[in-house]
């Protein structure tokens, strides 16, 4: 797992240099077919890519967008109407059964399907109409890094291929925003390794964990939940800010921690609510974020985004907590490369 943390630049690179043309064309192929409508397919940590995409479709497409569920199709043999929908099915391995017969069932429905995979010769890809290698290379590790955060990438570029394609809406302007910064920058936070490793020993003996984010920033809390629950055994808990006030808000106390991914811009703006009443409810919070939403925090870690777009913020949002996910299960005693009773590949139907 730390091997393959610390490839995460050079992933971030390839995908720019040797994948983005690809990306592109595939993005134009698709724009061309005029999607009204988009739904997302699913597992793990593929499932938080998923959930990132739904925001950037939502938020720089107009497209509305919905995340499937496929027991509908593969267990109750439901056959939806799918013309014109885009369906993104997002898979490392591309080898869950119902990922596969979830594709297979849209593209019989008459969707347009894509494959978001690290593995471009995966029974997935070769269901699918048009397929995106995120090129990690092998990941052996068995908690998703490098995977996640290149997936989180690939989609990006290729809802910036449609949107530059003309399939935002009119007077939707492109946010002009290049990735090419992100390989530096997480670069730089993964050289912090040493200031996580003190922060982890806030979690050693923890009972439970909360947290928290809006917008973009959500997904990077789910993720983040899942790391610490399958590396260090860390019932962790993952709400919207805005869920988080309707009843959740009740586990919180002086001795609860709480970890708030705060992303500069709006959905920041959103959550900032949600960390005056976490305050004053005087929880543990640990905040990754901007120097400004840090300051004011028990405890932070502040993230190189000055002119990063608040949409490409995750990709490096997720770093510090993957870092904190892994120091924490050795501080445990775990071991975060081979969690108990997991697989690399989860075959479920």
């Amino acid at each position: 797992m730390s091997a393959e943390m610390a490839e995460q630049p050079a992933v971030l690179d390839r995908l720019l240099a040797e994948g983005a043309a690809a990306i592109r064309a595939t993005a134009e192929a698709v724009a061309q077919r005029r999607p009204r409508f988009v739904l997302l397919a699913a597992r793990g940590s593929s499932d938080h890519a998923a959930l990132y995409a739904k925001y950037l479709f939502e938020v720089r497409l107009g497209l509305p967008c919905g995340l499937s569920s496929m027991s509908t199709t593969t267990a109750y043999g439901a056959r939806p109407r799918l013309r014109d929908v885009l369906v993104v099915t997002v898979s490392q391995s591309g080898g869950s059964p119902d990922l596969v017969a979830s594709a297979q069932a849209a593209r019989a429905a008459g969707a347009i399907t894509l494959a978001v995979t690290n593995n471009p010769d995966s029974a997935l890809a070769a269901v699918t109409e048009y397929q995106i290698d995120v090129l990690a290379g092998p990941e052996r590790a068995l908690p998703a890094t490098k995977t996640y955060t290149a997936s989180l990438l690939a989609l990006y570029l290729f809802v910036e291929g449609l949107e530059r394609a003309g399939t935002a809406p009119a007077g939707t302007a492109p946010a002009g925003t290049a990735p090419a910064a992100l390989p530096g920058l997480a670069g730089r936070i993964l050289d912090r390794a040493d200031e996580v490793r003190t922060l982890a020993a806030r979690y050693r003996f923890a009972e439970r964990m909360v947290l928290t984010s809006r917008g973009f920033g959500y997904p990077t809390a789910r993720e983040a939940a899942l790391k610490m629950m399958e590396t260090g055994y860390i019932p962790a808990l993952a709400y919207s800010g805005a869920d988080l006030l309707h009843g959740p808000l009740a586990l919180v106390d002086n001795v609860s921690p709480v970890i708030a991914v705060v992303t500069g811009g709006r959905g920041g703006e959103a959550l900032r609510p949600v960390l005056d009443r976490l305050r004053a409810r005087g929880a543990d919070l640990f905040v990754v974020g901007p120097a400004r939403s840090v300051a004011a925090a028990s405890a932070g870690f502040v993230l190189p985004v000055d002119g990063v777009p608040e949409e490409l913020q995750p990709v490096l949002e997720i770093l510090p907590l993957q870092l904190l996910a892994y120091e924490v299960a050795l501080a445990r005693g775990r071991d975060p490369d081979a969690p108990r009773a997991l697989a690399k590949t989860v075959e479920t139907r």
